[in-house]
């Protein structure tokens, strides 16, 4: 082979080599469905509890985890800090209004408010169980009138489909007895009757919604070396074309030159 045709050839060859090694670049691109989801909520003050509240749940596979701040709610009970249960109810996908008070003794309790915010899917407890059978456990309850729960745990099947069809919410229980009226404080709970009406009664609610934090910004670029930039994309597929028209003039240059010898 003629010496000058040679030293052509050689480019076009490893330039060819370096489009065909940047193709798995494109295929570790990571996709929308990823197994992965946001849900948050801004918790509202039920029975005049005066409290408030935000939430966001992070789904990855069948682990979740929860984020959530809430201030405002009954600060003691008993002399001893309040504990205020929470879960994720399923099935509702609502939070109740006061005409959901049918007894008429001016609180929506916990059986009252089921219709509109279903029944519990997981029970967010600080340690242990996160099951329904947990719900009322108040050891593992938020405490205080102001707390932060950060937790990761698994997602049953049941919780997982109520989230992604929109009938999923968060409650939060435990109000001030001072504020029901009499007939209230009277009154035991529905679901523990060792325990006033106060105690498991709903004092902040919230329906989750799908986050549009649901993949990160940049997240395709920390995953395997793929991009989420759709320029960049037409970039580099540009380069490729421009590589192996390069190589084929270089053939044919290599041809002549043959052809001339």
């Amino acid at each position: 082979m003629n010496k000058k045709a040679s030293l052509l050839l050689v480019p076009a060859l490893a330039l060819g080599a370096a489009v065909m090694t940047s193709a798995p670049a494109f295929a570790a691109t990571p996709t929308a469905d990823s197994g992965s989801a946001s849900y948050q909520a801004t918790l509202g003050a039920l029975n005049g509890s005066g409290a408030s509240g935000t939430v966001m749940i992070m789904v990855n596979g069948d682990q979740a985890t929860v984020t959530e701040n809430v201030t405002g709610l009954a600060a003691t009970f008993n002399g001893s800090a309040y504990p205020h249960v929470q879960h994720i109810h399923i099935g509702g996908g609502s939070c109740p209004t006061a005409s959901a008070d049918k007894n008429g003794d001016g609180i929506v309790d916990t059986v009252e408010g089921q219709p509109s915010y279903g029944k519990i899917g997981a029970t967010l407890s600080t340690s242990g169980d996160t099951s329904p059978a947990a719900g009322t456990d108040l050891k593992v309850a938020g405490m205080g009138s102001s707390f932060t729960y950060n937790r990761t745990f698994t997602l049953d099947a049941a919780t997982a489909a109520s989230l992604k069809a929109g009938t999923a919410s968060v409650v939060v229980h435990g109000l001030d007895p001072a504020t029901l009226s009499a007939t209230a404080q009277g009154e035991k709970s529905n679901l523990v009757p060792s325990l006033p009406l106060a105690a498991t009664s709903p004092a902040l609610c919230g329906t989750l919604v799908a986050s549009q934090m649901d993949m990160p910004s940049g997240a395709a670029q920390t995953g395997g070396g793929g991009t989420s930039n759709g320029a960049a994309d037409t970039g580099l597929l540009a380069l490729g074309g421009g590589l192996v028209a390069a190589a084929g003039a270089t053939v044919l240059v290599r041809r002549r030159v043959l052809a001339r010898n």
